[in-house]
Parts: C-alpha cells; sequence; structure tokens
C-alpha cells in the first residue's frame, strides 16, 4: 500500500480552503439586494409605496450593520477611502444640502432616503465582494427577474386570463387604461409584455444587462455553461417581445464598443490603436449623423414617433421651463418624481398617469440640481467611462511582463456604462436606483481594485506582488 515517506518531497495535499459562513451569507444578500434594486417596481407593485420604501429602509440599514464591522475589522481587506468615487459622492452631497433650497422638501428627503440606501450598499458589495463574485451576483439576480417575469406573464395569459393591475386589485378590464396594468397579458397574443417589473423598456434593459452578464460568463468558460445559454436565449427572447426602441439602441451600442474593445485587444502597437479609434470614431460620427438625418423613417420602422413618443412636446419643454426658474443650482433633489406631492401632481400628465421623470437623465438632474449637479453627474459618469474602457482595452499588468492574457470580464463594466449612457437619452433611471448603485458599484471597484485576481484578497497589492514577481529567478 502507497503511504507517505518519512522525508516528503512536497508538502501532503490539503483540501481548499471553505468560504465562512458569514461570507456566503454576504453574497446571497447581494443578490437580494440587486434583484430588490433592479426590480423595485415590482416591489411597488406587490406592497405599495409605503412597503417598497420601508424595503429600501431596511436595505440600508442592513447595508450599515453588515458594513460597518466589516470595515472595522479591516476585512475582506481595508477600506479603500482615497478609491471612493468622489464625483457620485459629492452627486449624493448636493442632493442633500438641496432641502434647503428645495420647492418640495418632501420629495427631497424620501428620494434622498433611497438614493442613500442605493449609494451605501453599492459601496458596500464593491468593498466586500471580488469581482467574480459581483458578476455572480447579477447574475443570480438577472436569472431571479427573467424568469419571474416569464412565470408572472404565463400566469396572467394562462391562469387569469386577464390584465393584472398592482397590488392584485380587480377591476373591471373597460374601465381602466391599459397603462396602469402591472402585466396586459400580451404573451401569447404578441404584444408587448412587460414582466415582473410592468414596464415594457425596463424589462428590455434589465434583459439587456442579463444578456451581457450571461455572456460574459460563457466567455469565462464559467459553470454550466450551457445552462447559461439558455438562460441567455430566454432574455433575449423577452427583450425582443418587450420591443423597447431604446433597449435596441443600447444593444447597438454595446455591440459597437465590444467589437471595439476585441480589435484593441488584438493590436500590438500604439499606431494601430490609433488607426483603429480614427476608424471606429468616424464611423460613429457618420452613423449619429445619419440618426438625427433619418430619424423619422428609422423611428417609424421601429414603431415610434419622432419625437421619442411625445417626451419633446409632453415632457422636455415643461422641465426645461422649470429648470429656467432655477438654473444655477436647481429645484431641489427628487429621483423620482413624487406623484402625489403637489409640485409634481397633474404637472405632467400622460395616459391619465402623472409623469415621475424626466425621460433624459441630463435634463432631470438639470431641473433639480441644476448645472452644479450636471456638472458633478457628468463628472461621475465620464470618469466610470474612461476607467472602464482602459480596464477592458488595457492589458493587466503590474511589472515588466506584457504578455498576460486578457479577462472578459473586464468587459463588463464599460458595455453596461455605455448602455446606461445611451439609454440617459430617453430615461432618467441612470439616475436612481439600479442606474445608480450600477454607477457607484463600478466606479468603485475599479478604482480600488483595477487588476484582477491580484493578491491574495484581489485587492491591487501591486507592489507587493512586484517583489513576489523579483524574488522569482
Amino acid at each position: 500500500m502507497a503511504q507517505y515517506t518519512k522525508h516528503p518531497v512536497a508538502a501532503p495535499p490539503t483540501a481548499p480552503e471553505r468560504e465562512s459562513t458569514g461570507h456566503l451569507l454576504l453574497r446571497g444578500y447581494a443578490t437580494l439586494v440587486l434583484f430588490a434594486v433592479f426590480a423595485h417596481s415590482a416591489v411597488y407593485n406587490l406592497v405599495g409605496p409605503y412597503g417598497a420604501g420601508a424595503v429600501m429602509v431596511v436595505f440600508l440599514l442592513a447595508a450599515l450593520g453588515i458594513g460597518i464591522p466589516l470595515i472595522a475589522k479591516n476585512q475582506p481587506q481595508p477600506f479603500a477611502w482615497r478609491r471612493l468615487p468622489w464625483a457620485a459622492l459629492g452627486y449624493v452631497v448636493l442632493a442633500l444640502v438641496s432641502v434647503a433650497w428645495s420647492q418640495w422638501r418632501l420629495p427631497t428627503l424620501i428620494t434622498w432616503t433611497l438614493l442613500g440606501a442605493v449609494t451605501v450598499n453599492a459601496l458596500l458589495l464593491a468593498h466586500a465582494l471580488s469581482w467574480h463574485e459581483i458578476v455572480r451576483s447579477l447574475a443570480a439576480a438577472f436569472k431571479w427577474i427573467v424568469g419571474l417575469s416569464l412565470a408572472l406573464e404565463l400566469l396572467v395569459a394562462v391562469v387569469l386570463q386577464h390584465p393584472l393591475l398592482p397590488n392584485f386589485v380587480t377591476l373591471p378590464v373597460g374601465d381602466v387604461d391599459p397603462h396602469w396594468y402591472w402585466v396586459r397579458e400580451n404573451l401569447l397574443d404578441g404584444g408587448r409584455i412587460q414582466g415582473i417589473v410592468g414596464n415594457s423598456n425596463m424589462l428590455a434593459i434589465i434583459c439587456l444587462f442579463a444578456i451581457i452578464t450571461f455572456g460574459i460568463q460563457i466567455a469565462m468558460r464559467a459553470r454550466w455553461r450551457v445552462t447559461h445559454a439558455l438562460w441567455t436565449l430566454l432574455a433575449a427572447y423577452l427583450m425582443f417581445r418587450a420591443s423597447s426602441a431604446t433597449a435596441y439602441l443600447c444593444a447597438l451600442a454595446a455591440a459597437v464598443v465590444l467589437l471595439v474593445a476585441i480589435l484593441i485587444r488584438r493590436t500590438r502597437t500604439p499606431g494601430g490603436r490609433t488607426r483603429i479609434y480614427a476608424i471606429c470614431g468616424g464611423i460613429v460620427a457618420v452613423a449619429i449623423v445619419a440618426l438625427v438625418v433619418f430619424r423619422e423613417p428609422l423611428f417609424t420602422a421601429l414603431g415610434r414617433g419622432a419625437d421619442l413618443t411625445g417626451r419633446t412636446d409632453l415632457v422636455w419643454t415643461k422641465v426645461l421651463e422649470r429648470a429656467a426658474q432655477h438654473p444655477i443650482f436647481g429645484n431641489g433633489f427628487s429621483s423620482p418624481w413624487i406623484p402625489t406631492d403637489p409640485a409634481f401632481d397633474q404637472w405632467i400628465v400622460d395616459h391619465g398617469i402623472t409623469v415621475f421623470h424626466a425621460h433624459n437623465m441630463w435634463l432631470d438632474v438639470l431641473m433639480q440640481l441644476g448645472v452644479l449637479g450636471v456638472v458633478l453627474m457628468a463628472a461621475a459618469y465620464l470618469s466610470l467611462l474612461w476607467r472602464s474602457w482602459f480596464f477592458a482595452a488595457d492589458r493587466p499588468r503590474w511589472d515588466l511582463r506584457a504578455d498576460r492574457p486578457y479577462s472578459p470580464l473586464t468587459l463588463l463594466p464599460a458595455l453596461f456604462t455605455v448602455v446606461l449612457l445611451v439609454q440617459g437619452l430617453a430615461e432618467s433611471t441612470p439616475i436612481m436606483l439600479w442606474g445608480w448603485m450600477l454607477l457607484v458599484l463600478f466606479s468603485f471597484k475599479i478604482k480600488a481594485v483595477p487588476l484582477i485576481g491580484v493578491g491574495l484578497s484581489e485587492k491591487a497589492r501591486v507592489t507587493d506582488r512586484g517583489r513576489e514577481a523579483r524574488r522569482i529567478p
């Protein structure tokens, strides 16, 4: 029988270190909070406005309760105070300070609480989870949203056989405008579906995020690749059935960025990179001009009006009029608008529903926090775009070695950021809830951990890794 000698040439094999129960619970919490933020409208439709607000307050307290002990104990690594996303945090501070001059103080306090809850949780996830864990948590949250969306659509179409109102209210079908419905019973009749989030445009964008995330996992050769491929097909089907022109444009922009990033990664010389940037920049400029010139037939082909379904006349004109009243510091923070507040109630009405955001993130910020807010928001997003692009395009390097392989994971922040920026031209969600969480999460994580897999804690200890490399003969 084989046995170890008294003088082994190597240490006996040992089992790999297992994750602690606390860290496993933290990963479960990350999935839960991401699901609640991305599907916040589903929580709203399920438990009402007060219940949805209470859920976010619970998540705020939970993040503080989890994060403060971790930071005090320097676990899983010291908190990167100097790497915080200062432009985004400056926007959060300005939003709170705006209560001093706000034209709607109660909505400012209510919505700032939501903003604070999302910000604290994003910082916690970026600090406590590795890059791979963040991707897995995002994928798990998207699977729940996609799966429950299909299940709810099937329930309404097959079992209930009538549209579903929020909070499961039952009213005669003919007495309700279709825009009030949570689910419109369109799964089997070919119409636009809304899923668990209750909005076709939002469902389509979340499905696009899911496709990107699952695709990254497949490219990383993660476990259960066939299962990820099936989830990708399901998300693509729901995105197609949601039929959102904004989502299609976001998908096109993400595809262009992905193609350019792949070309840049394959280029070995600075001159080659310059040529790719010049060619792709020219193509993008021509595409933008063509989009502006031929917007009417293009939007007509997509089933939308050239005025972006009434946004220019119905919403943007009134928002600009109110923004002009206080152009520097704005009228006061409120993302989203509170429809029951006198300042917004019946101000802008679409299909009998009070609109709760400006359908353009930049106009929304201009109205709320003025030019100063726009500057801070632009600094936050441009900083993330810049860092995420070079996070994706540059080869990982911390010493003289320049041939380390790229990781597909580094593409994810850049693709998400481009989707958010394109969506922000027609929606305001990139400045609130899950849009804001992605901004803070990726901004902090890229600054704190610019290299994936460096060191035991994945912290960017470049100098430590460099000393190890120098000791190797």
